[in-house]
């Protein structure tokens, strides 16, 4: 599925929230990708703003453009090196704001639905207990209103659409999710509701812990 209309936003250019020798916490707007796309028209994105001033910069992880918040670059092979393992032995800690269509039953839960990419509508994900991944996200209410919900969501695993799929799978869609919901959930918001806005993890270099936050934008 090709973008649309890309116009990332400029303002501001280019936001960090930390950095040091060996890594910079930014703080990506909605909007903006996060890695180039294959189109000359969808270059602009995280990477290549943080690039341009900081030239040896890597991607160890990745927001879905329409995602807000927090996202971590590493400024040599070995942090790269080091985050990654973090990432990938789930050392790291995330959590994400929503604001969601309804009010769940529940004010807390667990939703453990395996993942696969739902190939011909892609980049759509889909559940699927046969051939999909472990997926587990963590949810509580922060607050409710008439037809919506403000949740604090910690996915365990981190794949693909996770938030946006297992919240759809609840029967209450992030609202604004242009991917995932429908009708009111919508058109109740301009732009995804979901916002990454804590990440906590250990220094590379001096195995410190870090905890950064971002403020939600809605």
């Amino acid at each position: 599925m090709a973008l649309l209309e890309y116009l990332p936003p400029l303002h501001p250019y280019l936001q960090i929230l930390y950095q040091d020798n060996d890594l910079l916490v930014l703080n990506k707007p909605s909007g903006l990708l996060s890695v180039p796309g294959k189109a000359a028209e969808h270059k602009d994105s995280l990477q290549l703003r943080v690039q341009r001033v900081f030239p040896g910069a890597t991607v160890v992880h990745r927001l879905d453009m329409a995602t807000s918040g927090i996202m971590l670059m590493a400024l040599n092979s070995d942090s790269h090196k080091q985050i990654s393992l973090q990432f990938e032995r789930r050392q790291t800690a995330k959590v994400y704001l929503a604001r969601v269509w309804g009010i769940p039953r529940q004010n807390s839960g667990e939703i453990n639905l395996p993942l696969i990419c739902d190939w011909p509508n892609r980049p759509r994900q889909m559940v699927d207990f046969m051939r999909g991944k472990k997926a587990l996200t963590r949810w509580q209410i922060l607050d409710s209103q008439e037809h919506q919900s403000l949740l604090r969501l910690e996915p365990v695993t981190g794949r693909s659409h996770q938030l946006r799929v297992h919240m759809l799978s609840l029967g209450h869609p992030i609202l604004g999710d242009k991917l995932y919901a429908k009708g009111q959930a919508l058109r109740m918001a301009d732009r995804l509701q979901l916002h990454a806005s804590e990440l906590q993890l250990s220094h590379p270099r001096s195995h410190v812990p870090l905890h950064f936050t971002s403020p939600c934008p809605f």
